[in-house]
């Protein structure tokens, strides 16, 4: 107690500017700490060693400037005291800059994830030239699980007190047809329409061709969709999915614009990645929609918990993560790495080439906008923000169109994850998570996304010995031309090869370390060849093929009769009042022509009837003779469509024409919609 007494006498007696500077740095001190000790415990899983290495060190130091700054201050060495206090001040600083830096860091990256509450708006449009009458009927969704379709939908309806008759629809693009024939009057849609549904002919003027009557917003809690306790240090899945907006920011769980959809399989402990680009055309069931066929792109109209099962049925493989990305969001991401290699594709679309010269790629800007166009050179360049958004969308400069723009999508995506790994710094790694944090959504869980940080430094370093940081290997679905007609509209989808979509669920699945990789026991090699890995599922045809229904108008009843026995359709025979055709020719059918087999069971042949006789010869040419086998279509009736599968893929042809014809007058680029990007 007398011990006591004599040291708080001394520091009574001692320099009151040091007494002041030693009790004002440790209280500093003592802050400070605290909060270094909280932003480091946010670094869940990242070098806990060095964590804890860290925490003892400066609780160390603490005590010994608690003790040793006071001796020396109270026997008036001053300058070790200063010097003690200095170093004192300099680790204060460490502390606070430290912890600033990490606890804004951890915040951007809680961003991606904690997205607690969407924004969901709903719109009442109508053609531009209706008037909403008390006799009006308007469309809406039947699934009352559709938040903006028919949740809200309702809740404007009752808000504005519309007592208009309601016809529901079990998906958007027959209401959509509904609303153009003039079935209904007005339909409820996301208010991200425009988007959704422009890049299909049908409706690629629906900006200009509809209005909006009412709107209604609100916040919801947003829907956690296929949440998975998996970590990021063990093989996983991932659904990327491009939102076509046109303003930073979005949000997670809105109807979206479904273009752009690649399932990525990655492997941490080979640092091996498989990239599987959907084309959006791919004619598959529709998970949401009771497991109707449609453009796999249509499912992003309902959501992304829609896009994710739909993918997940079409390839058998479980999706533990999604990653929403908004592509002007792109722009941010690529600048802040400071631009991109890539190998720009030489275009090989005739008229294009003509239009803008060999060698080049032009694309409207991120605004869409068709008179600032964005260009470049072909080969290998360093692309900006714009260039690069500008060369992922192009498709229209190929032959095949959506085909095309898959293969830049996962170059643009290769090149960013190659850049990304090269920066290093804290600013760098400052100004990637600003580009990114308002344009991802992901369900993602903040300590997920820091446990990928032992990757990271595994990719580091095997780009520091030289090896490629990460082996990703490509793929290539083989697909094929599927006219098909939804709701009285032809329309051009695709069918995948099944073969092709297996071998590619194949190298997903061992990558995942779900299969073994089956052994290839010969190889042949030439030397005057340059060696290029193979890309899977390239082309690999065979396995089932969706047919439809032929165009049977004009072509014999035999020929119908042998379709429907092969096909197990039932088929139903009536006659046409006389003189209304060729006697014994199919004057007309129940179903039309265009329709998925599939999707039918039995089907009505009307037979033109002689007027003299009922009799009708079905002894002209037998369908295997006029058919074509692939899509059992008769060949002879649909000579009209000789060039289907070239107009289907070549934007700017019409019926008849060639893709040799360089100098037509219509361009491809300046007529398309620049929403269709």
């Amino acid at each position: 107690m007398i011990e006591l007494n004599v040291l708080f006498r001394k520091i009574k007696r001692s320099n009151k500017v040091a007494l002041t500077f030693y009790i004002v740095t440790n209280i500093f001190f003592i802050i400070s700490y605290i909060f270094f000790v909280r932003s480091l415990l946010y670094l869940v899983g990242i070098e806990t060693t060095i964590r804890i290495i860290l925490f003892i060190l400066f609780f160390l130091w603490f005590i010994v400037y608690l003790l040793f700054g006071l001796s020396t201050m109270l026997v008036k060495k001053f300058k070790k005291f200063i010097l003690l206090t200095v170093i004192h001040v300099i680790f204060i600083v460490i502390m606070f800059v430290v912890s600033i830096f990490i606890t804004k860091l951890y915040s951007q990256i809680d961003m991606l994830s904690n997205q607690e509450y969407t924004l969901y708006t709903t719109n009442l449009i109508a053609l531009s030239d209706t008037t909403l009458t008390d006799e009006s009927k308007l469309g809406m969704i039947s699934n009352n699980d559709d938040i903006e379709g028919y949740i809200l939908a309702n809740t404007l309806k009752n808000k504005e007190d519309l007592e208009q008759e309601v016809v529901y629809y079990d998906d958007y693009y027959a209401m959509l047809d509904a609303l153009y024939a003039h079935e209904v009057d007005a339909i409820f849609v996301s208010s991200n329409y425009v988007i959704l549904f422009s890049s299909e002919e049908a409706y690629s003027n629906i900006a200009n061709d509809t209005k909006i009557l009412n709107t209604y917003s609100e916040k919801l809690k947003t829907k956690t969709i296929t949440n998975t306790n998996k970590k990021l240090t063990e093989p996983f899945t991932m659904l990327l999915m491009g939102v076509d907006s046109e303003m930073d920011g979005l949000n997670a769980n809105a109807a979206f614009n479904g273009d752009t959809l690649m399932l990525i399989t990655f492997n941490p402990k080979t640092l091996a990645a498989t990239i599987f680009s959907i084309p959006r055309d791919t004619y598959v069931p529709i998970a949401c929609n009771n497991n109707r066929y449609n453009k796999i792109n249509s499912s992003s109209a309902y959501g992304t918990e829609c896009v994710i099962n739909t993918v997940q049925n079409l390839t058998g493989i479980t999706i533990d993560y999604y990653a929403k990305v908004n592509f002007n969001g792109a722009i941010d991401l690529v600048n802040a790495i400071d631009g991109i290699d890539v190998d720009v594709e030489a275009p090989n679309y005739n008229y294009y080439v003509s239009k803008y010269g060999e060698g080049v790629l032009c694309e409207s800007n991120s605004l869409r906008d068709m008179t600032n166009l964005v260009c470049m050179n072909t080969g290998w360049q360093h692309l900006n923000g714009e260039q690069a958004l500008a060369y992922a969308r192009n498709r229209h400069g190929f032959l095949e169109s959506d085909l095309a723009r898959n293969r830049h999508q996962q170059q643009i995506v290769e090149a960013i994850a190659k850049k990304m790994i090269q920066k290093t710094s804290f600013s760098d790694f400052e100004k990637i998570l600003n580009a990114i944090s308002k344009n991802i959504a992901t369900n993602l869980s903040t300590n997920q996304l820091l446990s990928f940080y032992q990757t990271l430094k595994d990719m580091l370093i095997s780009g520091l010995k030289g090896n490629d940081f990460i082996k990703i290997q490509k793929t290539y679905l083989e697909v094929y031309s599927l006219p098909i007609t939804i709701g009285g509209m032809n329309v051009s989808a695709l069918g995948y090869y099944e073969n092709s979509l297996s071998a590619i669920t194949e190298a997903m699945n061992v990558n995942l370390e779900l299969k073994d990789e089956k052994m290839i026991k010969t190889f042949t090699y030439d030397y005057n060849e340059v060696y290029t890995s193979s890309i899977v599922g390239k082309g690999i045809t065979g396995g089932g093929k969706l047919s439809t229904v032929p165009n049977f108008i004009g072509s014999v009843v035999s020929y119908a009769e042998q379709w429907a026995s092969s096909n197990n359709i039932t088929l139903n025979k009536e006659f046409l009042t006389c003189g209304s055709g060729t006697p014994g020719v199919i004057g007309n059918q129940s179903v039309m022509a265009g329709t998925l087999t599939n999707s039918i069971t039995s089907l009505t042949i009307y037979i033109n009837q002689a007027c003299q006789t009922n009799t009708y010869d079905t002894t002209t040419p037998s369908p295997s003779e006029n058919q074509d086998s692939t899509n059992n279509t008769p060949t002879e009736p649909q000579e009209e469509n000789k060039n289907e599968d070239i107009t289907d893929i070549v934007p700017g042809l019409s019926d008849g024409e060639t893709n040799t014809d360089s100098t037509s007058e219509d361009n491809p680029i300046e007529n398309e919609e620049s929403t269709d990007n």
